[in-house]
């Protein structure tokens, strides 16, 4: 057994329909010329359209985002600079553990 398949309406379309449901149309009469599934469509596409305008009415684009670039390659340079900077940092904690030892003998 197939799946059904959901029907998608186009921009054209819904903007068609709102503007006549604007224009006084009811839409139950919009649900039955346009054959759509529910009256229910109108009710939403009017709640998208009241707050977003037109865009909301336009389709999205589907499934998951596309991630960030790849950084890029790190150099040897950077590479340099991390490892000066994790030395001067455990030269420091060094220093401090020493001048703590020194001041509990003296």
């Amino acid at each position: 057994m197939d799946k059904p398949t959901k029907q998608t309406y186009s921009f054209e379309v819904k903007k068609e329909i709102i503007e006549r449901h604007l224009a006084g149309a009811t839409r139950m009469e919009l649900a039955k010329e346009f054959h759509l599934s529910s009256p229910t469509l109108v009710k939403d596409w009017m709640r998208r359209y009241r707050k977003d305008g037109w865009d909301g009415l336009k389709p999205k684009p589907k499934g998951r985002p596309k991630g960030s670039a790849k950084p890029k390659p790190v150099t040897e340079e950077d590479k340099l600079r991390r490892e000066v900077e994790r030395l001067k940092a455990e030269n420091a904690y060094l220093k401090k553990l020493r001048d703590l030892r020194n001041q509990g003998l003296a």
